[in-house]
């Protein structure tokens, strides 16, 4: 038998009654409490009628509050955990109100695989909260929906693996890349320091080299200045005044976190197309040195032949330049921080991954092809980023038709948050989902497998388009830090003392840590 639909936290809508709705016109002359208390109830009647009335066939949820929704029951600082909390109580697929504002959570492996792979197209379109259509104006390929985002989607897949995503050309770069970040290791002498910088500037590298044909110097304060902002902007995204912002945008202005994005946005913005302007005047259309030439070869071929209304403008060149930035530099960065962490947290696991990279491949670089014979090293990484869980949910989804599923009904337009924390931590994939533990991704002969339920990259259309470079680099960053450093904590502090509660922010970064980087040889 199916709940009752007196049932309050099934049905909210039934709380709503006509006989409440004033009747009597608005005198001109009201006083300013009149106006108030009636724009109040305005403001009820619309919340409480913008709820659907066939509620017997809505996913459930936890009973709103007017106008606040839910937001009174969610951890501001680490909603992926309530949400979580909550899937235990409604089921894989529930409702939340964030303000006035309907959600659909889906939470599990089985659940998530269907929405974002078996009804790709029902969940595939983009939901963008207001302080990202702030921030892309519905270009670039992280934030926007149609044609302009298909196109620029290809664009940059094609030109990713053109410019050596997955490729020996990609490896060698990645290689190199590697050497300049040990070469800074080492000058730290054993002692303690925060690898954050490093990690990041080694990884935003990597996207410059694709993405411009040329890489910076760690120590150019340019480079920093514009890597510290997109770690910057990526923690502020997540933090619970711009939530705040996203339900109730009128605040915007007198939001500081808001204001310190926008002026973030705004010197990215100024210095990309600086860099752009840069190597426009150095063009060669007979030889590419990234994705910004493959761009402006394009953009200039479409202007010659007169094509109309053409996605390949400068806005859309600028945004996707920063969507690949923040994406290639946060997410790969800081798993290369908990992969770290982790070493020095756990020196046992830390002692198999360099008895394997010693015995399989001595003191000559790994290169990709090593991985097939690195098993454990490998189960290593996976279960790095199954446990780190860096991106908790997925950037947002919004459905792109009414859908039924699995016996609910979700309205067309209805944003949808896939919780891919929990499908890193699905206890029917995973025998021990809340313990680092490799064994997840090896079989009883030591030999690697993968898991259905890891998907740190999320799935389906929206998957992320530098999987095979991300995979690359943390497989080489990794190995090659690993042959030639032994991490411990700082001094005075133990394995057990280091933390590994997450950050507040968009992504899960480890709270603010130093490591030694002992050198083996």
């Amino acid at each position: 038998m199916g709940r009752s639909l007196q049932d309050p936290d099934h049905c909210p809508c039934l709380v709503t009654s006509c006989s409440w709705i004033p009747t009597s016109p608005i005198l001109p002359f009201a006083s300013p409490t009149t106006m108030l208390g009636t724009a109040l109830v305005l403001l009820l009647v619309y919340f409480f009628s913008s709820l659907d009335q066939d509620c017997g066939k809505e996913p459930p949820g936890p009973r709103p509050l007017p106008l606040l929704g839910n937001i009174l029951q969610l951890d501001p600082h680490k909603p992926h955990n309530t949400l979580c909390k909550l899937s235990k109580k409604y089921g894989s697929v529930f409702t939340v109100y964030f303000g006035p504002k309907k959600v659909v959570v889906l939470a599990g492996y089985t659940t998530v695989k269907q929405a974002l792979i078996n009804q790709a197209q029902e969940f595939g379109e983009r939901e963008i909260a207001p302080v990202f259509m702030d921030i892309n104006q519905g270009h670039g390929i992280l934030f926007a929906n149609g044609d302009s985002w298909k196109e620029m989607r290809h664009f940059a897949l094609t030109n990713l693996r053109d410019f050596g995503m997955g490729k020996k050309a990609a490896e060698e770069k990645i290689i190199q890349e590697c050497q300049y970040l040990i070469q800074e290791f080492e000058k730290y002498e054993g002692k303690a320091f925060d690898t954050k910088h490093l990690l990041n500037y080694a990884a935003s590298n990597m996207i410059s080299s694709i993405v411009y044909g040329i890489r910076f110097e760690y120590n150019d304060p340019q480079f920093q200045a514009m890597v510290d902002r997109i770690n910057e902007n990526i923690h502020l995204a997540g933090t619970a005044p711009i939530q705040l912002y996203n339900m109730f945008p009128w605040l915007g202005s007198w939001i500081k976190s808001w204001r310190m994005l926008m002026k973030n946005i705004k010197m990215n913005v100024r210095e990309t197309r600086d860099v752009i302007r840069h190597l426009k005047e150095t063009l060669n259309p007979h030889m590419c040195r990234g994705i910004v030439d493959s761009f402006l070869i394009r953009k200039q071929k479409e202007e010659n032949s007169g094509v109309l209304d053409s996605h390949y403008h400068e806005e859309n060149l600028i945004v996707t330049v920063n969507n690949l930035f923040a994406a290639g530099t946060d997410t790969t960065g800081t798993t290369l921080r908990w992969s770290l962490l982790l070493m020095a947290k756990y020196p046992h696991i830390q002692d198999q991954v360099q008895e394997e990279l010693s015995r399989v491949i001595g003191n000559r670089q790994v290169v990709v092809e090593d991985r097939k014979n690195l098993p454990f090293t490998d189960a290593v990484i996976h279960e790095t980023q199954r446990l780190a869980s860096v991106t908790p949910i997925a950037i947002p989804h919004i459905t792109s038709q009414d859908v039924t599923f699995q016996g609910y009904f979700i309205k067309k337009g209805t944003t949808v948050y896939p919780l891919l924390i929990s499908v890193l931590n699905d206890e029917s994939e995973w025998e021990s989902p809340h313990t680092f533990n490799p064994a997840h991704f090896l079989d009883e002969n030591g030999k690697f497998v993968r898991n259905n339920g890891f998907m740190p990259f999320s799935a389906g259309r929206r998957v992320c388009v530098g999987e095979s470079l991300a995979r690359m680099e943390l497989f080489l960053f990794f190995t090659s830090l690993l042959q030639r450093f032994r991490f411990t904590p700082p001094p005075g502090v133990t394995e057990e003392e280091l933390d590994l509660t997450p950050a507040e922010g968009f992504n899960l970064c480890p709270a603010p840590h130093q490591l030694c980087a002992v050198k083996q040889f």
